[in-house]
């Protein structure tokens, strides 16, 4: 059997056809490819009342946790007012996806979280984020396109094992940072030249936990996903 990987939908209103402004959830293809590339099964999980009231559940078929990118985080989910350039935050996407972390973290099941992901990660242990960076246009294109830059991880840490190198060239989009670090996390990797933090784990004896700031569905970083999809098939060869 094939490790069952679930990933976190979007939602967000959408036209297309016939169809207008319709709430939808979505998800980049690029991100069940590079599971289904990795040998595993994905399955994506939709924003819903049932999977916040009872995230156990919801995971309970599921070998590993893919938090996915997407837009801004509701900032009263991490205590604060809403700064200018936060925007298109869906409180309920938010509720869901950090009680499906805070489950998956509590059961020991591997967590990926990409971009939006790093930071629903991060709040979901108790940290906050940094609404919009400085100079974020470094990071942040047109709608819908990357920015290439280096990204410095630490020796030894989780992220330089996943991803093969201490050094990598990656792809972002994203305009908002990490501020307080959550309960146990660590920051691992740090993009170049800005320093900002671009990747955040556990210590491995809390099991396998990964954030990071940029997009490693897509081909130059797919090691990253190959390695959590391993780790949940570790978790699917026990049960």
């Amino acid at each position: 059997m094939r490790a069952l990987v679930g990933i976190t939908a979007a939602l967000e209103r959408a036209k297309w056809a016939v169809w207008d402004d319709v709430e939808v959830n979505i998800s980049q293809r690029t991100y069940t490819d590079r599971i289904d590339e990795a040998g595993a099964l994905p399955v994506l999980l939709p924003t819903s009342a049932a999977g916040t009231e009872d995230p156990a559940e919801l995971l309970a078929p599921l070998d590993g946790l893919l938090l996915s990118g997407g837009a801004d985080m509701d900032p009263a989910s991490y205590g604060q007012d809403p700064h200018p350039r936060t925007t298109n935050y869906r409180r309920a996407r938010d509720e869901f996806e950090l009680a499906l972390a805070r489950e998956a973290l509590s059961a020991g099941m591997p967590v990926l979280g990409i971009c939006r992901g790093f930071q629903v990660l991060n709040v979901a242990l108790g940290g906050d984020l940094e609404q919009h960076l400085d100079g974020a246009e470094m990071h942040l294109h047109t709608p819908g396109r990357f920015s290439d830059h280096e990204v410095r991880l630490a020796a030894g840490s989780l992220a330089a094992e996943v991803a093969g190198a201490e050094r990598l060239s990656v792809r972002s989009h994203h305009h908002q940072g990490l501020g307080r670090l959550g309960d146990g996390l660590v920051a691992s990797g740090w993009s170049e030249p800005d320093e900002v933090i671009e990747s955040v784990e556990l210590d491995r004896d809390r099991g396998w936990a990964l954030g990071i700031l940029w997009h490693a569905e897509e081909e130059t970083t797919a090691e990253v996903v190959r390695a959590f999809c391993a780790a949940a098939s570790g978790v699917g060869a026990g049960r």
